[in-house]
This record gives structure tokens, sequence and C-alpha cells, in this order.
């Protein structure tokens, strides 16, 4: 039951950057989920995770991501999924990615003196208002340090492109998708279905707006005006910043409507920088890293040999 409080706590009553078909699916689970006797299927996932075998395979994983930095100079961080403020939400049986956890990957890529440049594989319908606006401020902040490329592989909507818009460039392929620049909400009202089980809910509250967006009683004038004040406050956030970080005036942004944008078409709008395809940006800026370290390299040997040459005229 914790887990569904939590889940239900996410989903209804505030401000969510995500596509209306995703959050469709997330009613309708919860509806499910809290109307059904479901059976916690336990946590073996999470012992098999920290047995022997899956330490030897997460410290397997980790030298491979070594490797290929120290190969190819790049760090490709996945953001993938539903987005969500803290890892603590995140769900074993659900594709997701914490803002925490993200910032903290961005953050040690970019100390990290053997990464050159960043690479965010971005696939997410979006998540979360809550912790995004300040994630995608840090990412920009951290783009003046080192390059951070978004690279859409295949859906960057809402949330998940506020993550990409944030970047030094995003890329787009012919059939990835950019946009849903919009904040939307949902109240659950269970009242009818609480009178059709024969259960009556009274609630005792000090305080006007203690008992705002109940879930036991329609929603209210008080309660939708509050949760249209607070849509609209993480609305302005978001276009906002989305013409900071793309270079747009706000106009422009609002006249997207919240609309999707496919290939061209999201760089025609200004939301996307170039077209090419995820394996191709990604072997593109590994081969401009070792082009850049090979000219370092011939500096420096030129550097010694002019060195060389000075002492032996001595």
């Amino acid at each position: 039951m914790k887990n569904y409080l939590r889940a239900s706590s996410l989903l209804f009553n505030q401000p969510l950057l995500v596509t209306p078909d995703m959050l469709d699916l997330g009613v309708r689970w919860a509806n499910q989920a809290m109307s059904l006797n479901i059976v916690n299927i336990g946590s073996q996932g999470a012992a098999k995770l920290w047995s022997d075998d899956g330490m030897d395979q997460i410290a397997r994983r980790e030298e491979e991501r070594r490797t290929a930095i120290a190969r190819t100079g790049i760090e490709v961080i996945p953001v993938s999924g539903v987005l969500v403020s803290r890892g603590s939400h995140v769900s074993m049986c659900e594709t997701m990615t914490s803002y925490e956890t993200l910032r903290a990957q961005i953050s040690n890529a970019v100390a990290d003196p053997m990464v050159e440049r960043i690479v965010l594989d971005i696939d997410s319908p979006g998540g979360s208002a809550v912790g995004a606006f300040e994630l995608a401020a840090d990412i920009r902040a951290m783009a003046q340090q080192k390059p951070i490329t978004g690279i859409v592989n295949f859906m960057a909507y809402s949330g998940g492109y506020l993550i990409g818009a944030a970047c030094s460039e995003l890329v787009v392929s012919q059939t990835s998708g950019v946009g849903s620049i919009g904040v939307i909400a949902s109240h659950m009202d269970r009242s009818k279905m609480e009178e059709g089980m024969g259960v009556k809910v009274t609630t005792v509250f000090a305080g006007a707006h203690k008992n705002d967006l109940s879930p036991h009683e329609p929603l209210s004038d008080q309660s939708l005006k509050y949760l249209n004040d607070v849509v609209q406050e993480s609305y302005q956030l978001f276009v906002n910043a989305v013409a900071d970080y793309r270079g747009l005036s706000v106009q422009q942004v609002i006249a997207t409507e919240a609309g999707l944008y496919r290939g061209q078409a999201g760089i025609a709008a200004g939301l996307a920088d170039r077209m090419q395809s995820p394996q191709q940006a990604v072997d593109d800026l590994s081969n401009s890293v070792a082009l850049s370290r090979a000219n370092r390299q011939q500096g420096r040997l030129s550097v010694r040999a002019a060195a060389l040459n000075f002492q032996s005229q001595i």
C-alpha cells in the first residue's frame, strides 16, 4: 500500500511534464492498482541484483564503460523512460530515470579528465515537473564546462525535451520526435466508486486549503483554481526555459501549443539543431575527439622537438 500511496502522490494533483497518453496509462494503472487486491511479489529482484553474480556484472559493466571512455573520450549517459525527481521513486518494473541520479552522472563526467564530450541518450516521454527545471539549469551550467550533446533516440517529449533543450546541442533523426512543451495535471475523484461500495469518507480538517484535491469528493472550484494555478506557473517556467536554452522568443515556444515535431520539422521549429542517426552522431563525435587528441599529441611532440633542438645548440 505504501508503494501505491507514493505512486499516486507522484501522479495526481501536481503538474507533470509528460505526454497525455503516458498520463492516461498511469491513471489507468492507478485505478486498477487501488481497486484490486494486488499481492506484492517481494524483493527477489533486489536480492538478485546484490548477489555475487549481480555485483560481478556491475563491475564488468563499469570496466567496459571505462574502457569505452578511454578509447573514445565520450561518456554516454542514458535518459530513458519516465522521469522522476529522486532515485527512491524509481520502480524495478518500469524504465525510469531520476533527476538526482542524472545530475550526479553528468557532474561526474564533467569532473572526469578522461571524458572530453558528454552525450545524453534521450528516449523519454517526460515525467515529474518537481526538480526538472533545477536539473535543466544545472545541465546548462555544466555544458559551459564541457560540451553536452543531446541525442534524441527516439523520443524527447515534455520533460525529456526540457533536458535535451538544456544541452549544448540537440540532434534528432528522421523518425525521432521532440516537443510537447506543455504541462498537464490530473485529479482522481473516487467518490462515486466509494459510494457504490457503500463507503463514506468523512474528513475533519483545519485550514481552508487542507482538504484541497481530496480524491473522496468531486473537485471543488477552490481546488480547481489551485491546480490550474500550479499548472500555469509550471508552464511559464517551461516556455521561458526553452526560449532561453534554444534562443527562441517566448511567443515562438508558446506557438508550438505543446505539439510533437519529428525530424526536420523539429529543426525548422528551432527545437533541435541537426538531423543525424543516433549511432552516426556518436561516431562523428568520437572521430572529432580522436582528431583533437591527435592534434594535441602532435603539438606536444613539436614542443618537445623544439626543446631538444634548443638544448643541442647550447
